[in-house]
């Protein structure tokens, strides 16, 4: 192994921390922009009562999620939960109009889908709440 490959081994498990706090972050905002029409209102519209089908429970699943990766609690549950949302936003929403993402708007759902699917096998790095959990159970 080279020096540098050395010096990223060494931070990337901080670097997977920031991956996650950035992607919770958009997650979140994802949700928020359905639910509260916040920071701008989705380009359908306004608010979106969150006991309506599909938009308002997945503007939920995305707050929740986005909340749970962004302090790294239940971070794999959390990001299983939130790539299968985005599976199945992209197969019933943008998929059916155009086979390629970048065809039917799709390109968004699929970075998220994958994007959170990698979090689901490399779990939320050394700043989240889990790995504090982990170091204190087993300093016991």
């Amino acid at each position: 192994m080279n020096k540098l490959e050395t010096k990223l081994s060494a931070v990337s498990p901080a670097i997977l921390s920031v991956f996650r706090i950035v992607f919770g972050l958009l997650f979140t905002v994802h949700g928020t922009q359905k639910l509260f029409a916040w920071p701008v209102a989705a380009a359908g519209g306004g608010v979106v009562p969150i006991t309506s089908w599909p938009y308002g429970i997945a503007g939920l699943i995305e707050l929740v999620v986005g909340v749970l990766l962004l302090i790294g609690l239940v971070t794999r549950l959390a990001a299983f939960i939130g790539s299968g949302e985005m599976a199945f936003a992209y197969f019933t929403q943008h998929q059916p109009t155009a086979l390629w993402p970048i065809e039917n708007g799709g390109e968004a759902a699929v970075l998220f889908c994958f994007g959170l699917f990698l979090l689901v096998f490399t779990g939320g790095g050394t700043f989240a709440l889990d790995a504090m959990r982990q170091r204190r159970v087993r300093t016991r």
